[in-house]
């Protein structure tokens, strides 16, 4: 039984305020359920009713805190003695975020960790509370600059190591984008900075119903550059919109409508019998652009997982597709499909700025699980494809592995041609300038503000 006295100090404890605590609240959701924070930042504040500064202190804390959580560790180990393993993972998330206001924003220090050292006694006892208040106070001792030169990599010694731990990504990322990169490796620091960076906002206005020019009026967004259907936002709730609520508009970034739009412009041999297949469609996006910009053409969405098929009836709802719930691999569809979408799950190293988490997540273990997935996908739909048919195969990723060492393996197991898919990009309202040296084509956030997509387009002999 705890002593009277302790209790009593124990109700004077202030807990987190709301921004903070909706921050730590997400923290322990990434770390304890594998939740992905731009889903369920939003989702919280919209229940909690939190708005305006409270809502943007929470959103800068989280994403902030997820991007750079490798860095942080690296902080956190150095201050405490001990490697973070050896940390209790709620106490570790506390640190995480006392950290992050200690080194990444202008939150007052005696702020930053009275109110991490008030949430510990609260969750734990004086003891931890204790251990916190040290941890904090160290770190507080140093900015982020003198951190980052004692525990980073020798420049001279490992530019890619030191560069990937400024920059808050794990090495065999930042290694693998400069392999990608390949006679370009400059500019890898460009590329890691551009993922530190919050991206803007893509919609993609409904091809048949809303022009990109009466969406931007609409929603108060700009024209993009390269997608004709693309419009930007600078920032807020898109869920909310109204074009978003009715279906005429989609949150979708724009090198992925570029992708989309490629595939109903690659040219067929023979006439086009309207066949189109999306074999991994989940959430449908792409797969309402392509029916919609189809028209006539009765677009076929295979997803086998139960919620993602639901997403893709939700957002092709009005449009000529049909949603089957199978395994790619095995769909058991009949063959003689004149365009075939593979949009293949991957390690989504594409993506990282929107999914700030997502760095940490993934590691080299996954790829050889996920290349073996891709390959498996692609030989079904280059099977399920007639002669004369395309398919474009697609990565959230720049991975060479996920991509040109998937499309190889294709070209040399199965009877495809390579076709030279870098005009298809640049038929949109803008021609998208340095899309490497072909036939593929491979975006990139720091020189084309899109995520880094991956596209080949492969013709059935």
């Amino acid at each position: 039984m705890s002593k009277p006295g302790n209790k009593s100090r124990t109700q004077r404890r202030k807990p987190l305020d709301p921004a903070r605590r909706a921050a730590f609240d997400v923290l322990r959701a990434v770390s304890e359920r594998d939740a992905y924070a731009n889903l369920a930042l939003p989702a919280l504040l919209r229940e909690r009713e939190i708005t305006g500064r409270d809502a943007a202190f929470a959103t800068e804390l989280t994403y902030g805190t997820c991007r750079v959580r490798g860095l942080l560790d690296a902080v956190i180990a150095a201050a405490a003695g001990r490697p973070t393993d050896k940390i209790h993972p709620v106490l570790l998330d506390l640190l995480r975020l006392g950290a992050y206001q200690l080194l990444y924003t202008r939150v007052e220090e005696h702020a930053a960790v009275s109110t991490t050292v008030e949430q510990a006694a609260i969750q734990f006892d004086s003891a931890r509370a204790g251990f916190v208040n040290a941890v904090l106070r160290t770190i507080a001792r140093r900015d982020a600059a003198s951190w980052i030169a004692e525990l980073a990599p020798d420049k001279s010694a490992d530019p890619i190591g030191h560069l990937a731990f400024v920059h808050a990504h794990p090495r065999w990322i930042a290694q693998a984008f400069a392999d990608a990169l390949g006679s370009r490796a400059h500019e890898l620091e460009a590329l890691l900075e551009s993922d530190d960076e919050r991206p803007a906002v893509h919609l993609a206005a409904r091809p048949g119903v809303l022009t990109a020019e009466q969406l931007a009026e609409q929603v108060g967004g700009t024209v993009g550059r390269y997608s004709p259907y693309a419009v930007y936002l600078s920032g807020g709730d898109p869920g909310g919109l109204q074009p978003v609520r009715d279906g005429a508009a989609l949150v979708q970034d724009e090198g992925s409508q570029l992708v989309a739009r490629a595939l109903t412009l690659a040219e067929l041999d023979g006439a086009d019998g309207g066949r189109w297949l999306d074999l991994c469609a989940g959430p449908g996006g792409k797969t309402a652009l392509l029916a919609a910009i189809g028209g006539d053409v009765r677009v076929t969405a295979v997803e086998p997982a139960q919620r993602r098929a639901d997403l893709v009836e939700h957002n092709t709802r009005g449009l000529p597709v049909e949603v089957v719930r199978v395994d790619g691999r095995d769909s058991g569809l009949p063959p003689g499909f004149d365009r075939v979408l593979v949009d293949a799950p991957c390690t989504g190293l594409g993506a990282l700025r929107r999914r700030p988490e997502a760095r940490w997540r993934r590691g080299p273990a996954d790829i050889p699980q996920l290349t073996r997935l891709q390959r498996e996908l692609l030989a079904a739909a280059i099977a399920l494809t007639r002669p004369g048919g395309v398919v474009l195969y697609a990565t959230c990723s720049p991975h060479l592995a996920e991509t040109v060492g998937v499309v190889a393996d294709a070209v040399r197991r199965h009877n495809v041609t390579p076709v030279d898919a870098r005009p298809l990009f640049n038929a949109g309202r803008n021609p998208v300038p340095d899309l490497g040296d072909g036939p593929y084509v491979q975006l990139w956030p720091h020189r084309h503000g899109t995520d880094a997509m991956f596209a080949a387009v492969l013709k059935v002999g």
